[in-house]
């Protein structure tokens, strides 16, 4: 039994129990799904995926209780996984970690209201800020020049920022980022709270970290009021299912809960809730265990890519938003390649069989779970191993741009909100154009929301000004063979502005 899950109830499943009962019931069903259990689907799915899974593609029956007004399995599930992850609410969320850091921000400001946030923020932070009317107030996190490599925002930074802002209303921070860096969130927290506002955690990378000590300390453990942990994405959950824990006094529940209301959907999957549901009953008996084998996984691959030339390993190394690493999450650098680690990623996934979770201009992340095996560690060796045999080995490659300055050499200030960029009239103009506009005096503002998937880390905001900075590095993705979202011209040949009238 996990010690963040003292009840001996944590060996219940409610949802799963309910949704097997369910889907084993005969009876004629005039309810939707229009599938009725299957019998409708499309033979060519279910000679895919067989038949049973539909069985449970059932909606909100009375025994199955309702995710918006939960008094029944849908409650006792959710105040188990409060209970483990040492929450004092829980929500599950079946639209992703997405809406829950939308909702988050519903929940704690309104229009005018002043928020503050990282730079390097998700894009599902910048829909919030759309929806309510909130006014950033950027950060920007540490940036290693050298390694090319992007931090945590520091307390010092914060405290500045707060000193400045006074007026704010909330704070929201990573925790960790996409590569496993954390900053230091304890003092984050204590800065936070001297000015008697929450303090939001994006923990999507995160759900795992309260079950072993040898990784980072989680956010509710050190401070957090409200974090949002994917559930699919480290954890035993299926894909799309991920929960939001609160703690304290500083957020409403019933805040969050009408938030929820709008950007969840109003026909949750029950196969999702009651994945979540195993997930927390998994973590809660074996998550020690489960961990301490992943950690011994992610051990034998850093050793053993340790020891090919021209790569190197993302290891700690204690600095200014660096303060702890996730040991699982595994990022290696590929610079001394010749080529870029979009180049690098299609080769191993089209040739070799070895599938990153993500691809940046220098450097590939890997995401170690208790899913793998030492066969796919062995898989990851012989594939670097024969990455490197095959590369031009050319002089390291020249670091991506800074885009995200420190902040002695902040960002220009946005002259527009989120939302009032989000609804002002807007023209599309040639890329070349923009600089053309800032010669006149006339900077271009940004009307559409650009960013490389993934991380989904916007690198243009509506209510931006464009600096070549953003359009070099966006176009340097591109090139080298990177997706870009959000813009209407995926070619980036011309982009969307507001117009000057």
């Amino acid at each position: 039994m996990n010690e963040n899950c003292p009840s001996s109830s944590q060996e219940e499943t409610p949802i799963l129990d309910a949704l097997r009962l369910s889907s084993l019931q005969n009876g004629a069903a005039f309810y939707a799904p229009g599938h009725k259990k299957g019998k409708g689907i499309n033979p060519r799915i279910k000679d895919l995926w067989g038949g049973q899974i539909f069985q449970a593609d059932l909606p909100e029956l009375p025994e199955l209780d309702n995710l918006f007004a939960p008094q029944g399995v849908i409650e006792k599930a959710q105040n188990l996984a409060a209970n483990c992850f040492g929450a004092k609410q829980t929500w599950f969320l079946v639209n992703g970690s997405t809406c829950g850091i939308t909702a988050s921000i519903l929940a704690v400001c309104q229009e005018g209201d002043k928020i503050i946030l990282p730079r390097n923020i998700h894009q599902s932070a910048i829909a919030g800020l759309i929806l309510t009317g909130a006014i950033p107030v950027f950060i920007n996190p540490e940036y290693d020049p050298i390694e090319d490599m992007i931090y945590s925002i520091t307390p010092t930074a914060l405290e500045t920022t707060l000193q400045q802002h006074p007026d704010a209303k909330a704070v929201m921070v990573l925790h960790p980022s996409y590569q496993g860096i954390c900053g230091d969130l304890k003092a984050i927290a204590e800065i936070t709270h001297k000015y008697n506002i929450p303090l939001l955690v994006d923990e999507a990378h995160g759900g795992h970290f309260a079950f072993h000590p040898d990784l980072p300390p989680s956010a509710l453990s050190m401070g957090a009021d409200l974090t949002v942990q994917s559930t699919h994405k480290v954890l035993g959950a299926m894909t799309q299912a991920s929960m939001l824990h609160i703690q304290g006094n500083r957020i409403n529940p019933q805040r969050i809960s009408q938030a929820l209301q709008l950007v969840e959907s109003t026909s949750p999957s029950y196969i999702l809730l009651a994945s979540l549901d195993a997930a927390r009953q998994q973590m809660a008996l074996q998550g020690k265990q489960l961990m301490t084998q992943t950690l011994q996984l992610a051990e034998m691959a850093r050793s053993k890519l340790a020891a090919i030339p021209y790569i190197s390993i993302l290891e700690f190394s204690p600095q200014p938003g660096f303060t702890y690493l996730d040991p699982t999450r595994l990022t290696v650098n590929i610079s001394q390649l010749g080529i870029t680690g979009y180049e690098a990623d299609e080769i191993l996934h089209q040739q070799l069989g070895v599938t990153c979770e993500l691809p940046l201009l220098n450097h590939l992340t890997f995401i170690i779970s208790f899913g793998n095996t030492p066969e796919d560690i062995n898989k990851l060796i012989q594939g670097f191993t024969t990455l490197v045999s095959q590369s031009p080995l050319s002089s390291p490659a020249s670091p991506a741009p800074q885009l995200l300055r420190s902040p002695a050499s902040p960002a220009p200030p946005a002259p527009l909100s989120p939302r009032q960029a989000f609804f002002s009239p807007k023209e599309t103009i040639p890329l070349t154009a923009s600089g053309d506009r800032k010669l006149r005096g006339n900077s271009p503002i940004c009307g559409e929301l650009i960013c490389p998937y993934p991380p989904g880390i916007p690198i243009l905001m509506p209510g931006e000004i464009i600096t070549p900075e953003a359009i070099n590095y966006l176009q340097q993705v591109l090139n080298s063979g990177g997706i870009i979202t959000g813009c209407s011209d995926r070619t980036l040949k011309t982009i969307l502005v507001i117009t000057d009238n």
